[in-house]
């Protein structure tokens, strides 16, 4: 086993060594721009069109466009500011639908959109639950957007996208569906039409890609009907979606990661899960964490990542116990005493200010074993027990 422990990959993955020789070899050997008319430019215009495909393959689609982007990030940021400014109408008591305890870069757009006048609702999610009937109440003519992550970066609760999908079709005209899969893509099964979903983002460093790269899958119809407008403006790459240079390497790399998960997407996500129900089982049997550390289990839950309440414990000092033994994990929260900076998505879930404070996120690869959670469990137990005799 080695002696790093890495429970951290919703935040980003160790990069495969295989992709990053994918990304060297095209960085070397391809450096041309897509957009020159010379042969180097016709080059990387190729490997840029194969790397489409690849993605579009993973996605399990042939339909729709993707857009290369710097990240998930300026995709959601493409999805949600592209759509609202798509047509000035929309300015008009537009109202946009989310959920509580989205990711910032979907939650700080929208408010964004706010302060221009657009109405903005939040759905909530207590238990990793959406309301539903909340929803369908805030469904009308007026809804131009939602935008709801199919799995919770913090939770790991999975959203009915495709019921909200159909309900938003069928009541808002001119309503589309985003959906952040920036942590489903290769941990739970979808395409975009399962999703229900008009407009989808992926991450390339989420499935051992490199950083910096992510891409925005948007619908024919949402691209027909001129409902997207770019938030970029430049060279007019990515027709026109999508200005600046494109980066070859970086989405040659993404699509190949994307391929090689696409291929043992079966025995990955198995043997998340296997840790995951291991480690959930072992803290309910544990001496000691039995009683000091809460599972925060929604009932439809992603494979990859493990929210745990740990009673009577900052999470910043828990996290930097465990990174001290080279075990790294993640924090539920800002881990600041200011209520403003806790985890948005947890108090949605349903913890207290206290709770929230206290809880840390465990997310998995398939590079995990129960070898590292019985390491874990080890380390935490004893985290617990020296700082309660500690405080006595």
């Amino acid at each position: 086993m080695s002696t790093e422990i890495y429970f951290d990959n919703a935040a980003t993955t160790c990069p495969s060594p295989d992709v990053i020789d994918f990304y060297a070899r095209v960085a070397r050997d391809c450096y041309g721009n897509p957009s020159s008319r010379h042969a180097r430019g016709t080059a990387a215009r190729a490997l840029l069109s194969e790397a489409r495909t690849k993605l579009f393959a993973a996605l399990g689609t042939k339909e729709g466009r993707l857009v290369f982007t710097a990240g998930g990030t300026e995709a959601n940021n493409l999805a949600l500011l592209g759509r609202a400014h798509a047509k000035e109408r929309f300015a008009r008591g537009g109202r946009i639908l989310t959920t509580a305890g989205e990711h910032s870069s979907v939650a700080l757009p929208l408010r964004a959109l706010a302060r221009e006048g657009f109405e903005v609702v939040e759905i909530p999610t207590k238990g990793g639950v959406i309301d539903m009937d909340a929803l369908r109440a805030a469904l009308s003519p007026r809804v131009v957007l939602v935008s709801v992550m199919a799995v919770n970066n913090e939770t790991g609760a999975v959203y009915p996208t495709a019921e909200i999908g159909r309900l938003l079709h069928r009541v808002c005209p001119d309503g589309v569906l985003h959906v952040d899969a920036t942590q489903a893509f290769m941990k739970i099964p979808f395409t975009p039409k399962t999703l229900g979903a008009d407009m989808v983002t992926v991450s390339s460093h989420k499935i051992e890609g490199p950083k910096g790269v992510g891409a925005l899958w948007v619908s024919d119809a949402l691209i027909k009907n001129k409902g997207l407008s770019p938030i970029l403006l430049g060279g007019g790459q990515e027709e026109g979606l999508r200005s600046g240079t494109e980066n070859v390497p970086g989405a040659c790399a993404f699509a190949e990661a994307s391929r090689l998960a696409k291929e043992s997407f079966e025995e990955r996500t198995a043997q998340m899960r296997a840790v995951r129900e291991y480690l959930v089982r072992a803290i309910a049997a544990h001496p000691v964490l039995s009683t000091a550390v809460t599972p925060n289990l929604p009932d439809a839950a992603a494979p990859h990542i493990l929210s745990l309440t740990v009673s009577g414990f900052k999470s910043e000092t828990v996290l930097n116990d465990l990174s001290g033994r080279g075990i790294y994990v993640s924090s539920g929260s800002a881990c600041a005493s200011n209520a403003r900076n806790l985890s948005e998505a947890l108090l949605a879930f349903g913890k207290t200010e206290a709770e929230t404070d206290a809880t840390i996120r465990l997310s998995f690869s398939h590079h995990n074993t129960t070898a590292e959670a019985d390491a874990f469990l080890a380390a935490l137990a004893e985290i617990v027990q020296t700082r309660a005799k500690a405080r006595k």
